[in-house]
Formats: C-alpha cells, sequence, structure tokens
C-alpha cells in the first residue's frame, strides 16, 4: 500500500493522519487500540458499506461494539450523543476502551465528543469517509454536538491518537457530498496557501471526476495545511481562528435552516464568498480577487449566494456565534488569495450591506 504520513506535532499527543487507497487493515487500526474493548460509531447509511471492513480489521483482538446512529446533521445533539455513552456504560467500557469514529463530520464530532466525556476521557479514532471529513473535520480534535441556538455550542478539545483517511471511501460518496467536501479544500487556498489555491483553480474538473491523483493531492495538502496550524495553535487562540473563514457566515446559515435543507459545505461556501464581498467592501480585497473567490466554488458546484434568510436574524444568530465577544461579530477576512486575518474592528455596514440589513435597522456594533 502507498500511504502517506501527516504527522500533526503536539509534543506527546503526537498524532498520524495516515492517506491512501484500501488502507483501512490491521496494520492502520491495531497499533492505536490502547485496550481490548472498542466501540466503533457509526451511521445508518455508513454502516453497510464500511462497518464489516473495520470489523474485519480490528479481528479476534478486540471486544467490539457497534454504535449505530442516525444520519444527519440535525441528530448530532445531546439526546442522540447519549446512545454513544449508553453503549460504552452497557458494555462496561474503562479508560482502557478506544472509540472509532466511521463516518463523515458529524460522527466523528459527535463519537470524539462522547470519548472527551467518558470517564473524563478514553482514547478514540478517526476514520472519515467523506472529504469534507478527510481534510477538516477529522484533524485537530474539535469535538462536540449543536444547540438548538447555535453550531457546536457544546463540545471539547479532544485530540483523537489517529487519523486513518482511505481514500476509497470516497467511492460510495454521492456528488453533493464531495462538492461539500471541496468547500473547506478550498479554504486552505484563501486563507494561508496561494500556490494551492491556483492548482484548484486549475484541478477543479479533476477533482469532481474523482480522478485519484487529483483527489490525493488536495486531501494531503489539506491536511498539511490544517497540521501545521492546529500544532502552533491548538487551542485557537491565534491562527487558528483562520480556518473559520466563512465560518461564521455559515454556522447561522445552517441554524437558520434547520440543519436540513444546506450541507455544511455549501453553507461555508456561501460564507466564505459572504467575507470576500464584505473584504472588498472594507477595500481590504480586490474586485479580481472576490470575482476568483466566487468563481472556483462556481465551478465547483457550490453556491455562492446565501438562502433567502432576513438579514437582522442572520446578524442576531451570527452575534451568538461562539467565535464572538462581548456581543462583537469578528469575522475572519481576507486580504489577498492566501492571506487572512481576525478582524474586530470594522465599518459596520460593510456586514450590514452584504446582509441586506436596512440603513435605519438597529444593529450591535462591528
Amino acid at each position: 500500500m502507498n500511504v502517506t504520513t501527516v504527522d500533526v506535532e503536539l509534543g506527546s499527543r503526537r498524532y498520524p493522519i495516515r492517506i491512501g487507497r484500501g488502507i483501512l487493515t490491521a496494520d492502520s487500526l491495531t497499533d492505536r487500540i490502547q485496550g481490548d474493548r472498542v466501540i466503533v460509531v457509526t451511521n445508518e447509511t455508513v454502516a453497510p458499506l464500511w462497518l464489516d471492513r473495520i470489523h474485519s480489521a480490528l479481528g479476534q483482538g478486540s471486544r467490539v461494539h457497534d454504535c449505530v446512529l442516525p444520519d444527519g446533521e440535525r441528530f448530532k445533539n445531546l439526546e442522540v450523543l447519549q446512545r454513544i455513552l449508553d453503549t460504552a456504560v452497557d458494555n462496561r467500557c474503562d479508560r482502557q476502551s478506544t472509540v472509532v469514529a466511521l463516518g463523515g463530520g458529524v460522527i466523528g464530532d459527535m463519537a470524539g465528543f462522547a470519548a472527551a466525556i467518558y470517564q473524563r476521557g478514553i482514547p478514540f479514532l478517526q476514520v472519515p469517509t467523506t472529504l469534507l471529513a478527510q481534510v477538516d473535520s477529522s484533524v485537530g480534535g474539535k469535538t462536540g454536538v449543536n444547540h438548538p441556538r447555535g453550531k457546536n455550542m457544546i463540545g471539547a478539545f479532544h485530540q483523537p491518537r489517529c487519523v486513518i483517511a482511505d481514500t476509497a471511501t470516497l467511492d460510495t460518496l454521492d456528488d453533493r457530498q464531495l462538492r461539500a467536501g471541496l468547500a473547506e479544500v478550498i479554504k486552505y487556498g484563501l486563507i494561508a496557501d496561494r500556490p494551492f489555491f491556483e492548482w484548484l483553480e486549475a484541478s477543479v474538473s479533476a477533482l469532481l471526476a474523482r480522478e485519484p491523483a487529483a483527489l490525493r493531492h488536495a486531501i494531503e495538502q489539506s491536511c498539511r495545511n490544517k497540521a501545521a496550524i492546529v500544532a502552533a495553535d491548538e487551542y485557537e487562540q491565534d491562527r487558528r481562528a483562520l480556518l473559520n473563514l466563512g465560518h461564521t457566515f455559515g454556522h447561522a446559515i445552517e441554524t437558520a435552516t434547520g440543519y436540513e435543507s444546506w450541507l455544511h459545505g455549501e453553507a461555508i461556501a456561501a460564507g466564505m464568498c459572504m467575507a470576500a464581498r464584505v473584504s472588498e467592501r472594507l477595500d481590504m480585497l480586490t474586485t479580481d480577487a472576490r470575482r476568483r473567490t466566487e468563481a472556483i466554488f462556481g465551478a465547483a458546484g457550490l453556491p455562492t449566494e446565501p438562502p433567502p434568510i432576513d438579514g437582522e436574524r442572520m446578524l442576531g444568530l451570527m452575534t451568538g456565534d461562539k467565535k464572538a465577544r462581548h456581543g462583537r461579530i469578528r469575522l475572519v477576512l481576507m486580504d489577498a488569495i492566501g492571506a487572512a486575518r481576525v478582524v474586530e474592528d470594522y465599518a459596520p455596514k460593510a456586514l450590514e450591506d452584504e446582509l441586506g440589513i436596512p440603513p435605519n435597522a438597529e444593529v450591535p456594533a462591528g
């Protein structure tokens, strides 16, 4: 097997991201399993496709207990999380037990959060099966669930012991989910990697066609970008906040639409275009760079505009975002393609105009 390893350098908690095709094997899994009890958390869509492969890889050396959850962002809540904890308690799992997250970002976030809080923390492994999870949510240790009034409002930092990104799992991913994953891939180019962005501009068609070499390069380069940022700022005190480009807008879209009609990547794509337009209004970003930003998302089949949501409602949801401080909306904005920064002190009108809020509306200061 041709396996690429990207290490997330966190001292004694250093862990590998293993990337390759057909790597869901005993060799990649068992060396990171700590005890003899394993809980595999997955969902009703992924289980028929890949659960048997995990069982085969774990072999006879572990007592494996499955927890199969309903599929969808709307199930990412405390009530459904309880099912993972019940599985752990019912099977007398202890601090030497291991959780394996087999699925997309929702499963990874929920399984990781359950591992973070069960007996004050047990090991877990990420086995992401969507492009979005392979390039973003499986790396970095952010875990959690949604609250009805905000996305990912309840959670913890809890790093996995390993990430196993088997590109073969993308064979069973539908086209819409693939496109949604490309949103997070494009994000890395926009915030800190202009050469990667330029490669993506030239390679969107190859990625949508699922050309193996293009997909693998996109996954590897995305993971290298995220691993470097996480190693420098694990708890999002500074540089890691750049990974939230478009997310304050996107999370508001997801919350307003009830986590059903828009996928996370779709909402984030629209959110990044909104951030680019606000950047242009503030004279931070050139018109050409804004147009290129919108064009790449359009070429990837992703939305560049939000759904019809009242601007004041959007603003209220953004004010309640967990990245806000003292009621002030902090935005990740762009100075150029490949250069982003967190901005707190900006002219409120730029945001109001993007949200379509009339001049006489009462809005919080930016």
